[in-house]
């Protein structure tokens, strides 16, 4: 063991009966002790931590809590001098959060940033998370460059990115070379691949949707990107990554007549969980009052200007605004411009 690494350091009134709880019942083992003739100081290593019972430091209630990978029976334990140690699981289950579908309507002209990862302004785009269970953020960065990232992933079950302004240079686990994210493309993060910012533009902008709201983000020091193998149809968790571009993309009629629509492919990327796409107005175009069934709906206007009927309410929307629908609940369009386009992000 380094004894010059860093150690946990707890007060000790009665130092021997604390090291054998520890050593006994705390899969614990002692590695230093000192003074010989009358200890005071105990080091003690194990989870992969290292532990440093002091009796000249003030006794009292304290906690360490190490994350393993297996549980022992017993997941909390008090030691006798007061400490509680509590083992939790480095894998454990993400925390989806009640569903709490609501409406909201994030107005651009009332929006704030703040100062996220790698300096990067983000706008929260649905405060209260729907219980937790989804995020939208609208990010920005207002000088462009070589982005301060580094090769992470994330513990989701949905996550994607859409360009709305500049562009950004990005890379992926097996995935091929970096790559250069343009207004108008999407991509599908699926859970825990591996990936970095490199650079971007000046004014890029994006909107990221994510489930669950607080999702881990794990930095990984040993991969290089890009890899050396390329598998564009690994599994990851159960889904595929996605780069849909912009540029290349052609257009449908949408589920609503006056409208087109241009599909990501992420609904079949994620086993149906999601479907992502744009939809654009035609000349004249309305959308009839409806009770959509849907787990989360959210649009992003990217362009143009509508009336959004909601219930017995109004909403005048223009371009950077973010509405989240929620179920059940009736809703229209009406004095659609013709340039009228919105991100759609549905999630059953």
């Amino acid at each position: 063991m380094d004894l010059e690494a860093p150690q946990f350091v707890i007060g000790c009134d009665d130092l021997e009966p604390t090291v054998e709880w520890f050593t006994s019942n705390a899969g614990f083992r002692m590695v230093m002790l000192q003074p010989a003739d009358d200890p005071s100081v105990a080091v003690l290593e194990g989870h992969g931590v290292s532990v440093r019972l002091d009796r000249s430091m003030p006794s009292g209630a304290s906690g360490l809590r190490i994350a393993v990978m297996e549980l022992p029976d017993e997941s909390r334990l008090v030691a006798p001098n007061g400490t509680v140690v509590e083992f939790i699981r480095v894998d454990a289950p993400m925390l989806l959060g009640e569903n709490c579908p609501e409406f909201v309507h994030d107005r651009a002209l009332d929006a704030t940033f703040g100062t996220g990862r790698a300096g990067m302004q983000y706008r929260d785009l649905i405060p209260e998370r729907q219980g937790g269970r989804y995020i939208a953020s609208h990010i920005r960065i207002s000088e462009g460059g070589p982005v301060l990232d580094y090769v992470h992933h994330h513990q989701i079950r949905f996550q994607m990115i859409f360009c709305h302004a500049g562009w950004a240079d990005l890379v992926y686990e097996d995935q091929g070379p970096s790559f250069r994210f343009e207004a108008g493309d999407c991509v599908l993060q699926p859970p825990h691949i591996r990936h970095r910012v490199l650079e971007t533009s000046d004014a890029f902008e994006v909107v990221e949707i994510g489930s669950p709201a607080a999702h881990e983000t794990f930095r990984d020091h040993d991969l290089e990107l890009p890899t050396t193998t390329i598998d564009r149809n690994r599994d990851f968790g159960g889904q595929l990554f996605v780069w849909h571009r912009g540029a290349a993309a052609t257009a449908s009629p949408w589920r609503f007549d006056g409208f087109s629509y241009v599909d990501f492919g992420i609904d079949g990327a994620t086993s149906g969980l999601a479907e992502v796409g744009i939809v654009r107005a035609e000349s004249g175009a309305e959308l009839p009052r409806h009770l959509p069934d849907h787990e989360f709906l959210f649009w992003f206007v990217r362009s143009g200007s509508a009336t959004l009927h909601r219930n017995d309410e109004t909403h005048s929307l223009v371009a950077r605004d973010g509405v989240t629908l929620a179920p059940h609940e009736s809703h229209a369009l009406t004095d659609v411009s013709d340039d009228f386009e919105v991100l759609e992000v549905r999630v059953s």
